[in-house]
């Protein structure tokens, strides 16, 4: 296929996403052959990945961050500082657990285990492999899976929030409340975007089954397609996750240490691994509804009809995608400073949730012309067959999006030459009874000039 052909059925629609029955949202992944023990193997293991993925990752940043920096980063426990998480666990739990006198007692010990226990169960979803053989059954690298398993992350992300919440009023201080409020806003505004990210998704495969989002994506994943939902999604993963540059509800300059300040010993320590398990199942879920989840890269899946998509090694193309995103967590951190609440709160609200939603309203037209609900001509391009009301459609979507561009950059344009036109060559620095330095193109008033000026005058 030609390099044209290419990138115009990733704008306007793949063909064989045109041709899939919308509505199919039963789970392809088939549990059939998976007896109630083998699914509580199976959480067992999705526990275990997750704690030695956590333990490995902390010490992957700090290693990362130290080379960014500079310095070394932890190289002294283990080789290559490699047990350095496992003794900072250890010195932690070994810690005094202190609880605040006004505090909440019981809500001040549920919320850290809400947290920590929400940032699982999310992961229950996420397909991790094919069908693979397990003590004699043929069962998929998959907990569970549901017709609207999407749905429930986002609700299980929900629930997290109260573990939050609840530890900044439990502690009986003011600095824990406001990050605890600060954070309720914040993940309720990035849900909002978040979600609408993923409609698009639904859209395309018909389903919000994770484990039939992840075979529809077979021969192309939706990341060309949906690019500008992969783009809101990984802004809103990074905002949820209270991750640098977005950790406002942790800032150290204007609420100590946030709605965790009063914690210690394990409690802290629930905190602490549910923020890094929230990153992997986040990166999980960026990886099955963008990434073609498990299977393997384009170039690797046609190799031998397909044989490095089955079996195990779907597991290891999971593994490299769900870690590229948590070097993304890593570099970000590493890069950027952290924004002011009020500007992150306005972009979210006024800037991507109005863009997401009319990004979804463009998809459903699309995805209504490929499915034919405009008609069914179409024309010739560069050897492929493309419905016409989809190009005409994506036309009418680019015009747009060139239009508002034209009128906010003059808008802009006029903001920033009022703003020039209202600033004065010369000031007295001393105008407002202390010193102002002037601004790029002022000059300053000499004071002996004006002295000279109103001696005259007298």
């Amino acid at each position: 296929m030609s390099s044209l052909a290419f990138a115009a059925e990733a704008v306007t629609g793949i063909p064989h996403l045109a041709a899939a029955v919308p509505g199919a949202d039963n789970p392809h992944a088939d549990f059939s052959d998976t007896p109630w023990w083998l699914s509580l193997v199976k959480a067992l293991l999705v526990f275990v990945f997750l704690l030695v993925n956590t333990l490995v990752v902390i010490w992957f940043e700090r290693r990362v961050i130290g080379r960014m920096q500079q310095r070394p980063g932890p190289n002294r426990t283990g080789p290559f500082g490699l047990l350095q998480t496992l003794a900072d666990g250890i010195k932690l739990a070994l810690k005094e657990d202190l609880t605040p006198k006004n505090a909440d007692k019981v809500v001040f010990a549920l919320a850290p285990a809400i947290a920590g226990a929400m940032a699982f169960v999310s992961f229950a979803i996420i397909p991790m492999g094919p069908m693979v053989s397990m003590f004699g059954h043929r069962t998929p690298l998959q907990l569970t899976d549901t017709p609207v398993a999407v749905l429930l992350v986002l609700a299980v992300a929900g629930v997290g929030v109260y573990g939050i919440v609840l530890a900044g009023w439990s502690s009986g201080s003011t600095y824990p409340l406001l990050g605890g409020l600060r954070s309720t806003a914040q993940v309720i505004s990035y849900e909002i975007a978040m979600g609408l990210a993923l409609v698009a998704i639904f859209l395309y495969s018909g389903s919000m089954s994770t484990s039939q989002i992840v075979y529809s994506q077979r021969d192309l994943w939706y990341i060309l397609p949906a690019f500008f939902s992969f783009l809101v999604y990984v802004v809103t993963m990074v905002g949820e996750t209270n991750r640098l540059p977005f950790d406002l509800a942790e800032g150290e300059g204007e609420l100590t240490g946030g709605f965790h300040t009063e914690y210690s010993s394990l409690k802290f320590a629930m905190f602490f691994l549910g923020e890094y398990v929230n990153m992997f199942t986040v990166s999980a879920l960026a990886t099955t509804m963008f990434l073609g989840g498990w299977q393997a890269p384009p170039g690797i899946a046609a190799i031998n009809d397909g044989m490095f998509n089955h079996g195990w090694w779907g597991l290891l193309w999971f593994v490299i995608k769900l870690w590229l995103f948590m070097f993304f967590f890593v570099w970000l951190r590493g890069s950027l400073p952290r924004v002011r609440y009020d500007q992150f709160m306005r972009f979210g609200w006024k800037f991507l949730i109005p863009v997401t939603l009319a990004w979804v309203v463009a998809v459903a037209f699309i995805r209504g012309a490929q499915l034919g609900y405009f008609g069914n001509s179409s024309v010739g391009l560069a050897g492929r067959e493309f419905p016409v009301a989809t190009l005409i459609i994506v036309g009418i979507i680019a015009a747009l999006a060139l239009a508002v561009t034209w009128v906010w950059e003059g808008k802009q344009a006029e903001k920033q030459a009022a703003a020039e036109a209202q600033l004065p060559e010369e000031i007295d620095p001393f105008a407002g009874g202390y010193p102002v330095p002037p601004l790029p193109g002022q000059r300053l008033r000499e004071p002996s000039l004006a002295i000279e000026k109103e001696s005259n005058r007298a």
